[in-house]
Parts: structure tokens; sequence; C-alpha cells
């Protein structure tokens, strides 16, 4: 038996969790600082799937990219998460731009992507608010959009029903070698390990400088500030809209997303320590660099803005290596974009190129797989009756905006990996994302949790750093 610690439950720890506990002979402990599964730079970006086409040769990056890519799909289907192939363009406004389309094309041919160049006059038939001054596109039609918070979520589920350990609120503080493996202290007791996964995001240099005795790499805080748009802007961008990219990035965007809304951004904010605020600086360069790639913005339907932070390194790759100093202890470092793409590949990367699991494990014969979460609003009226009449609490609407019932809420609080506090509901199942922002809804859902959970009111939380009362007053 073999216990192997996997240090994050974003993105990349919670594909890592997943896989672990499809082998035999493997007990896996997964640590998480937050109160819930994807909290950091997985709660907060752009949600693309990117094909593979950008990234430069002869990296990670390039490698991971393209082959995660390709995994999601089927990912998506068997754990019951939204996928949607909406395709995306890359926009040149001059020919310097042309160029780096030509790059790009090129670089995209070479590795199997389907892309192609095409005039302003075909983009404009299926993108009408294209900025004037676009007039030369790369068509990537495998660019894909998901949720990133619903797959963590539906990962570690599904890796709790086949034997997960999971340690959310409890915080990795040192490791140290022993005779066989290493001890992992936290702020809640000590873990005996055979192996260690370091995937803590924007805290997985703090964990390598635990272990190593010189540093491997850096990393540094990027912050990107986004705006939401209202569901009936949906039809104002039906792909995902890029600029040509620069050294910075891949620019300020304008994205659809899997339940209607649309996004513009991010903004690149080099920062000395992680800061989730939004400025009004930020949004503003949001609004300017947007409207280089599409005109008449429907700034009236935003309801919602927010920032998130990622892991930025030092060497323009990523950074996946075991630990010469301490075997056993695999870093990896530096998970920027394309992280969430890359994600079920660095698992893969990981597991059986350098661990090289499955030359000594067994894939467990029998994998019990987790029970999609039921969503009304995509039942027909027929199949919403007939539940209603076993279970009433699906006919009981708490979220108008979002058309949640009551007893879809009870379920994910109910639920392994469920939800305990208003955002982890929101997480799950949405309330709170409409127009209103939980203008409506949250005493609501306040009130559910307290009742299913069997706790006061007043104890109920917002999110980990807040409680009810405090949201209640405007603290979102």
């Amino acid at each position: 038996m073999k216990t192997i610690a996997v240090i994050g439950a974003g993105i990349v720890g919670s594909f890592l969790a997943y896989d672990l506990t499809q082998y035999e002979e493997v007990e896996v402990i997964l640590f998480e600082k937050h109160g819930d599964v994807a909290q950091e730079t997985s709660k907060a970006n752009s949600a693309i799937v990117h094909a593979g086409y950008d990234p430069v040769d002869g990296t990670l990056k390039a490698k991971l990219n393209k082959r995660g890519a390709k995994m999601y799909q089927n990912i998506c289907k068997q754990l019951g998460c939204g996928y949607q192939a909406c395709g995306g363009y890359v926009l040149a406004s001059n020919e310097e731009e042309v160029e780096i389309l030509q790059e790009l094309y090129a670089r995209g041919k070479k590795r199997g992507i389907t892309v192609e160049i095409k005039e302003r006059e075909e983009v404009v038939k299926n993108e009408k608010n294209l900025s004037k001054h676009i007039h030369k596109a790369l068509w990537v039609p495998d660019t894909a959009i998901i949720t990133p918070w619903e797959v963590c979520e539906a990962l570690v589920e599904e890796a709790l029903w086949n034997g997960l350990q999971l340690h959310l609120h409890e915080e990795v503080l040192d490791i140290k070698a022993c005779e066989k493996g290493y001890v992992i202290r936290s702020d809640k007791g000590q873990y005996s390990v055979d192996m260690l996964v370091n995937a803590a995001g924007l805290g997985a240099q703090k964990i390598m400088e635990m272990v190593e005795a010189e540093s491997l790499f850096t990393i540094t805080p990027k912050r990107g500030q986004y705006y939401v748009l209202a569901k009936r802007s949906q039809p104002y961008v039906s792909h995902v809209l890029y600029p040509a990219p620069s050294k910075a990035g891949k620019g300020v965007l304008a994205v659809p997303t899997i339940h209607g809304n649309i996004l513009l951004g991010p903004t690149s904010e080099i920062l000395k320590k992680v800061d989730n605020a939004t400025t009004t600086s930020g949004l503003q360069e949001v609004q300017e660099k947007v409207e280089k790639i599409i005109q008449h913005v429907p700034y009236q339907e935003v309801i919602h803005s927010y920032s998130g932070c990622r892991p930025t390194g030092n060497n323009n790759d990523f950074y996946i290596e075991e630990s010469r100093r301490c075997k056993g202890i695999f870093h990896l470092g530096c998970i920027d974009s394309p992280g969430l793409a890359s994600a079920p590949a660095i698992s893969e990367y990981v597991i059986v190129d350098l661990m090289k699991l499955p030359l000594t494990f067994h894939k467990k014969k029998h994998i019990v797989h987790r029970q999609k979460p039921l969503i009304m609003r995509n039942l027909s009226e027929t199949k919403q009756q007939a539940l209603i009449q076993k279970h009433p609490g699906y006919g009981h609407i708490v979220c108008y905006c979002e058309q949640i019932s009551e007893q879809e809420v009870v379920d994910c609080i109910h639920r392994k990996c469920g939800a305990h506090s208003i955002a982890g509901v929101k997480m799950r199942v949405r309330p709170g994302m409409g127009k209103c922002q939980g203008g409506y809804c949250e005493v609501e859902i306040a009130k559910l949790l307290a009742r299913e959970l069997q706790i006061p009111l007043h104890e109920v939380q917002y999110d980990e750093d807040s409680y009810y009362e405090v949201a209640k007053e405007g603290r979102r």
C-alpha cells in the first residue's frame, strides 16, 4: 500500500486525486487550506479549454495543452459537467498582428490542430459586433468552454466515492523526511506518506521551499479582472474572441460561458502578493482593451465583476519535476495559462511519466461513479412534474433568476464534497449567479443551510471569511 498526498484542491490537484484513486493499493490524501475546492485560480479565470496552438514549441505547455484539451470532452461527459466546443477567433487589426496569426497558424498546423485564416467578411457573419478595426482572424474550432469549479467539485466527489481522504480547511505547515517517506505536519495533525505532489497553485513556491535547499522556481501573482454580463446579452458574442497575443499574455477577451453569461477580461497585473480585489483602473482597462476587438459593448448588462490571480513563473513554462533532493516529492509550479486546458494531461504526466505508477500498481476493476446532479430547468415539463410529485421541494423555486429549486439546493448540501456555505451552494447550483446577484435568494439559501446543517442562522457562513449577517449587510 502506498500513501500519496496531494497538496491543493484546484483543477490540477483535483485531477490528481481523481486519477490516483483509480489505482489499487493506493491511499490518497488531498489537503486544501481553504474550506472548499477550487477557491483560488481555478475559481477566477476565463474558463477556456485552449486548443493548444499558442504555447512555444518544446515547452511542457505545448506538450500538455494539446493532450489535455483532447481529454476534456470525454471527462466532462462522464462526470456530467458542461462542455461546449464553441470555437474561437484570434483577431488581428494591423499587419504586425497578421504576422502573429501566421505564426500561430503554422504552429497549430505543425501540431495537428485545426486552424484557418479567415478574412473579416467571413468572421463578421458569425460575430456581428466585431470591431471595425479587425480585418483578419485565426479560426480555431476546437476551442471550448467549461465551468472550472464544477469540474473540480465533480472530480473530488468521484474521488471520494473511490476512497479519497479529503482534508479541507487544513493548511500544510511543514514536511520532513523520515525513515520511510515523509511526515506532513498541518495545522490539524501529522500524517505519514510515501509520496507527495505539490499542486498548491499560488502556494506551490511556499511548499517547495519547505523541502528544497535551493529555490527551483519563483511564482509571481498576476491578477486578472473581469466583467460578467447578464444572460440576456448572450447573442452579443458566440465564440471566444481573442486579440492577437503579446508577451503579457492572451490579452483582454470576450468569452461566452456555459450558462449563457459573457465574460470580458482579464487584465494582466503583476502583484507583490495575492490580492483578489477589483479596481476602478483595472476594470477601466478591461473596457478600453476589449473595445479593440468588439464594438457596441452592452455595459448596461454588467451584473458582476471579479478578479483572480494566476501563478506566473519565472521561466515562461510549467515546472513539473520530481525533487532531486527528496525522491517521491513532485513539484507542480508556475501553472498559469494554459493550466486549465492542460490539467488532465498534467495529472497523467505526473502519474505515468514521473511516478511511473502503472508499472507497479493496477487500475481498480470497479470504479464507483457519482450520481450526476439533477438540473430541473433542463428537464422536460413531464419529467419535472413527475419529480415534483415524488419530491415537492423540486417545485419550490428559491432562485428565480436561475430557476433553482429548494430540493436542488438540499441535494448539493448533502452530496459528498457538499456545500457548507452560501458561496458553496452558489458554486454548485448557481443561486445568486443571476441578475439580482442574490438579492432575493440569499436569505432563502441561508435558511436552507441552517435547516440542513442543523445550525442557527447566525452561524451560516457566506464563505470561509464571513458569516450570513455580514453578507446580508452587503459584503460579497
